[in-house]
């Protein structure tokens, strides 16, 4: 007998024919003498639809009020299937994540999970009744309702998971698994039995939209073994899905494991600043004092006592940052500040890169065969990224899968 979190996003429950779907997997697990735990999400569109109201409103700086409003959402799924679980004959109890008690801290729309409480889920389970729980939420210090933020649902679901001890924590999705590539865009694409759980916290980094990136540096922290499923195939000997395993041992490791990409980014280049301490302090302080996350950052050779200074930010923060960097222009002497966010980041992950050597000189080489040209590159240990312009994207991705030979 087994012990599996399962949580659904909002397009498995977004009706009441998947919810009825969602019951049927549900019965199947229960019927082979395992217990479940299940998080659900707000029903598909109902989360963006609520912070559309709030917003109407002028919800800047009400993020107490958003979190009271945004949590709603996952009210009514968790009742709704605790219900339709009733109605095939099973105990069930609906909870909130207040009801829990999966406390956090008290940052409001992107709160942290600090505790649970397990004896309410302990007792169900013991008592044969399934425990339907509402992920993306909490309670903080003082008893306010708080939410851990997009994606927060599956880090609800990895946190179950690791307080009571499951054998498994299964998301199901709208996609079967992790693949190689996106393949919307690559059409050779393949899904991955089986990926190590830093490379896929890596691909959850940059880019890849399978797992929130949160959740996965919860999985990783804490051991929990994941596993991405579809909740749209029927045939559970079908949907096997991928597992996200913390042993490295257990699989020939590729050179690469997959292609991912971000299209949330813009670059700003500091054009002939002076080259002397306290430069690139001054430069990005400021960006960094408003909240402004920087990724790449490139410095050139100095020439003449000045050089290119060039960092990436999200390209919702661009506008700001630019008007930001132009302000201390006189203060380091640059000649110039030019942005640029018509550019993507394109990013190839892989254990295997620890033991050989040319993983960059195959990813420069096929683009360079594309005339593809690079901007800028970033590594560590099992990823290289580069950025290109947002123009070549699919033609860089299905040139740089192929390379590696993870068509075949």
């Amino acid at each position: 007998m087994a012990l599996y979190v399962q949580k659904y996003g909002g397009t498995s429950v977004g009706s009441l024919e998947r919810i009825d779907s969602v019951v049927k997997r549900i019965d199947r697990c229960l019927a082979s003498g395992h217990h479940v735990i299940v998080v659900v999400s707000a029903m598909a569109g109902e989360t963006d639809r609520l912070i559309d109201l709030g917003l109407a409103l002028g919800a800047q700086g009400g993020e107490r009020e958003m979190d009271m409003l945004m949590s709603t959402g996952e009210q009514v799924s968790i009742a709704l299937l605790a219900l339709a679980l009733k109605a095939h004959g099973h105990a069930s109890r609906s909870y909130l994540g207040s009801q829990v008690a999966i406390r956090t801290d008290d940052a409001h729309t992107r709160a942290r999970i600090i505790d649970m409480d397990t004896k309410r889920l302990s007792a169900d389970l013991d008592d044969g009744v399934v425990p339907v729980i509402a992920g993306f939420q909490g309670v903080g210090p003082d008893g306010e309702i708080t939410t851990l933020g997009r994606g927060g649902s599956d880090t609800t679901a990895v946190a179950v998971a690791y307080a009571l001890s499951a054998d498994e924590c299964q998301i199901f999705t709208d996609v079967d698994g992790v693949y190689t590539a996106d393949p919307r865009i690559v059409p050779n694409a393949r899904r991955l039995d089986a990926i190590t759980i830093e490379e896929m916290q890596e691909l959850s980094s940059l880019g890849s939209k399978v797992l929130a990136v949160r959740s996965v540096e919860f999985a990783n922290k804490h051991r929990v073994p994941l596993r991405v499923l579809s909740s749209f195939v029927e045939d559970d000997n079908q949907n096997t899905g991928t597992l996200i395993t913390h042993e490295e041992t257990v699989m020939e490791q590729p050179l690469v494991s997959g292609v991912t990409y971000s299209k949330d980014e813009a670059k700003i280049t500091f054009v002939g600043v002076s080259d002397e301490p306290g430069v690139a302090s001054d430069i990005l302080g400021p960006v960094g004092d408003a909240g402004i996350e920087v990724d790449m950052i490139v410095q050139n050779t100095a020439l003449d006592g000045r050089t290119d200074f060039t960092f990436t930010v999200r390209r919702g923060d661009f506008a700001q940052a630019m008007q930001l960097v132009r302000e201390v222009r006189d203060q380091v002497g640059g000649r110039e500040v030019v942005g640029d966010d018509g550019i993507v980041k394109l990013s190839v992950v892989g254990v295997g890169m620890r033991s050989h050597a040319g993983v960059a000189t195959t990813m420069f080489k096929a683009l360079a065969q594309e005339g593809i040209n690079i901007q800028m590159v970033s590594t560590s240990e099992i990823k290289i990224s580069v950025v290109i312009a947002e123009r070549y994207l699919e033609l860089g991705l299905r040139c740089v899968h192929s390379a590696f030979g993870l068509d075949t």
